[in-house]
């Protein structure tokens, strides 16, 4: 499809495609726009115009990708259709669904945030507002579990932490997970239903 042919939203999404790849390959400093606008078959121009800058471009990769991650875990948790263990459930195997499907995003946004820690304030405040309600919800219900003093926001760190790690970790949990599973993948199953199993029991729901 030739560029004047393409739809508006077409083209946008080819350009953030190319984007994340570019970003997530490369990071923010080796990432160019130039190749960026090659990949997605685009003009140089067109990409500016409808990104303007790279920062602009990069903010919009990232941030799509955080509120992504916050609807995952947030949704599901909050569901009040479900009881609170199948909620818990779905949510940690949601979030740790989409970091297998984005292996890259946890060491990336770590690295470019420790060069740059000034980025993470908007998206921490579009995450906090979207949490606000959930958390408070959830710590009324944790409240009345039995014999449980648990943080609604220490739970979700727990969760996060658990179900980040083996992606953070992959070049060497690959190395030492060789031999003693078919593949990563399998190591990856496996460590999915033990944060969840670590979870569910100390809230006592197991």
């Amino acid at each position: 499809m030739s560029d004047e042919h393409k739809q508006p939203r077409d083209t946008e999404a080819l350009i953030l495609q190319a984007a994340e790849k570019e970003f997530f390959d490369k990071g923010y400093a080796g990432a160019k726009t130039t190749e960026i606008a090659e990949a997605a078959g685009v003009t140089h121009a067109m990409l500016h115009y409808y990104f303007r800058t790279k920062d602009k471009l990069f903010e919009k990769i990232v941030s799509d990708k955080i509120d992504k991650l916050g609807e995952i875990l947030l949704g599901a948790v909050g569901n009040p259709e479900l009881p609170l263990k199948e909620r818990i459930r779905d949510g940690i195997e949601s979030h740790f669904n989409f970091l297998v499907a984005n292996p890259t995003l946890p060491r990336f946004i770590i690295n470019e945030l420790a060069v740059h820690p000034e980025r993470i304030i908007p998206i921490r405040e579009k995450l906090l507002e979207k949490a606000s309600l959930v958390l408070a919800s959830l710590q009324t219900e944790l409240d009345r579990l039995p014999g449980i003093k648990t943080n609604a926001m220490m739970l979700l760190a727990d969760i996060i932490s658990l179900n980040v790690f083996p992606f953070v970790a992959a070049p060497m949990l690959t190395v030492v997970s060789e031999g003693l599973f078919t593949d990563f993948n399998e190591f990856l199953e496996k460590r999915k239903q033990e944060n969840v199993n670590t979870i569910l029991t100390k809230l006592n729901l197991i």
